[in-house]
């Protein structure tokens, strides 16, 4: 029986996102829906969904809920597949629960449940600050090729929650020069794929105790995006990681949607990433599910 849903599509930077509300769970998206609504020519058009619901109305909220956070963020990729969390998507996630009036972040820090744990949300000057958490710096030997470099190339995982493979490139010319029409490859292949970003660094690095570097991202599940949030904190730590101990904690990632901001203070005695950047909502509608 076809079901009518509301949605509304928002974006960050160019990530954009169908978002679904189901506050009290009952919408069971199937991988072919998700891909037909993210679809740009015979759907509504998405890097991903958003499906805002109530995290004591999904299994997967359960901890979540305990520790008090309200609101779960159910997000897949493009092709249906589950994702543990997105950085873009979050912000927007919480514009949404703004402009509905279900949150609000007067009183503080709004906490959100995601696959990857709660992630906390702040206003910044950027438009809204997400706190990643602690990552993870995986220094196996891992080789990256991919269209439009010629040889493989070393890669580095940085895990935010989700798991990413950061590649360096020594120029612009190189970087603008790939085809990320093509998925690529990772050697050895991580049990879970990873998403794939390629980095170069600005020249100078750093100014004003800011660190600066351009950024493409080939999301696993989608694509090329023109951003992604989590890719962004990824790239911004492994340069610093690189950089060596004197690297600064504060980075601006260019990305072909626009600019984001990443900052690694310490939190309760544990060095955290976090993500800022624009959330921005563009209109909504109706869509008939098949």
């Amino acid at each position: 029986m076809p079901r009518t849903v509301s949605f509304t599509k928002g974006h960050g930077t160019g990530n954009d996102f169908v978002i679904v509300p189901d506050p009290d769970g009952s919408l069971d998206l199937t991988d072919d829906q998700v891909a037909v609504l993210c679809d740009r020519r015979f759907g509504i058009g998405g890097d991903g969904i958003l499906r805002v619901v109530r995290s004591r109305a999904i299994d997967e909220g359960a901890q979540a809920a305990a520790a008090g956070a309200e609101w779960f963020m159910d997000y897949r990729n493009a092709d249906g597949s589950k994702a543990e969390m997105c950085g873009n998507g979050v912000r927007v996630f919480v514009r949404y629960l703004a402009e509905m009036g279900w949150a609000t972040l007067d009183d503080g820090p709004l906490p959100v449940g995601t696959r990857a744990g709660i992630k906390t949300v702040t206003r910044s000057d950027l438009g809204l600050e997400v706190d990643l958490g602690p990552w993870i710096v995986d220094e196996s030997d891992v080789l990256v090729r991919a269209r439009g470099i010629g040889a493989p190339r070393p890669g580095l995982g940085i895990d935010v929650g989700n798991p990413h493979v950061v590649v360096a490139l020594p120029d612009i010319a190189e970087l603008e020069g790939l085809d990320l029409t093509a998925v690529p490859q990772i050697h050895p292949e991580p049990p879970h794929g990873a998403n794939v970003e390629f980095v170069v660094p600005a020249d100078p690095l750093v100014r004003d105790g800011v660190g600066s570097i351009r950024m493409r991202v080939f999301e696993r599940g989608v694509g090329e995006t023109l951003s992604c949030g989590t890719g962004v904190a990824a790239a911004a730590l492994a340069v610093r990681h690189w950089a060596g101990p004197a690297a600064p904690d504060q980075w601006s990632v260019e990305v072909p949607g626009g600019t984001l901001g990443v900052r690694m203070p310490q939190i309760d005695g544990e060095r955290h990433v976090l993500l800022s950047g624009p959330a921005t909502l563009v209109y909504s509608g109706e869509v008939t599910l098949a």
